[in-house]
């Protein structure tokens, strides 16, 4: 299992090296000092439990007092917490705290923004792995946080048959027989999804059955709506392939069950975020 702790000291490590010279340097070791992280773009903030684990990693002494809280709407000039206690501690973990958070708010905020724009169906957006190495626990909480739904973690809670594996498999036939032989021997307990590329591919798994979800790959509007009729209720239906948010509601009307947004990770903008020291208060 992932530990968060361990990635956040990870982080720390890369950052301050030998030492964060510049703090040691003309910053005294006995300085108390105050912040407040100010927000200075509207969106959804994200990543505020994250950067208490960091204040607290560099410094359990650090007091955090947080105003606004994950998953809350934000705008420009608010302020979403406010740090205290050695000056030096504070200027260690600042650019991780705002690494986190501009990066995990920026994800959050374009996440709802499609959660909202297909709010009108049962439609949910799933993530996918297309994410930072090391940073996906902190990526896809930040799709969660904004309203989105996680897809497999990873290639262990998952089995997805993808077309590469089909083609390397001989076929969807070949693929799925071996898959479920392999969940046999292996005695687990696991989905197994499969994509399709066509409305052919797509009679060919319902013939076969044995699976959970069907990833409908690039598929246009009107074999989308076919490929849904034809599953019917026989498995979860998925929609993927280059999807934004200028499609994602003309998709989302197919009737799907999950639309996955690779962009929601690996095309983001970060939120606006600043850490500034607080004097003569």
């Amino acid at each position: 299992m992932i530990d968060i702790s361990e990635l956040i000291q990870l982080a720390l490590n890369e950052d301050r090296g030998s030492g964060d010279h510049t703090s040691l340097a003309c910053v005294p070791s006995n300085a108390i000092g105050k912040a407040k992280l100010l927000v200075k773009e509207d969106g959804i903030i994200a990543g505020v439990e994250i950067a208490r684990q960091v204040f607290k990693r560099v410094d359990p002494q650090l007091k955090i007092d947080v105003k606004i809280n994950d998953g809350e709407l934000v705008k420009r000039g608010d302020i979403i917490f406010y740090v205290s206690g050695k000056s030096q501690s504070i200027l260690l973990a600042e650019r991780l705290v705002l690494n986190y958070m501009q990066r995990m708010s920026g994800i959050a905020s374009y996440t709802n923004k499609l959660v909202k724009l297909i709010a009108h169906t049962n439609c949910k957006i799933l993530d996918t792995r297309k994410t930072t190495p090391n940073n996906r626990i902190f990526e896809k909480l930040a799709v969660k946080i904004g309203g989105g739904y996680n897809h497999r973690f990873g290639l262990y809670d998952l089995i997805m048959i993808k077309d590469n594996h089909i083609d390397y498999a001989g076929g969807i036939s070949n693929a799925v027989a071996q898959t479920k032989e392999y969940i046999q021997e292996n005695n687990l307990d696991i989905e197994v999804e499969i994509e399709a590329r066509n409305l052919d591919e797509v009679n060919q798994i319902i013939a076969i059955g044995n699976v959970d979800r069907i990833m409908l790959d690039n598929f246009n509007f009107e074999d989308l709506k076919s490929a849904v009729e034809l599953i019917g209720n026989t498995a979860i239906t998925e929609a993927s392939g280059g999807i934004n948010e200028d499609t994602i509601v003309a998709y989302a009307n197919c009737g799907v069950d999950y639309i996955s947004v690779g962009a929601l990770t690996h095309q983001i903008n970060s939120l606006d975020l600043s850490l500034k020291a607080i004097l003569n208060e």
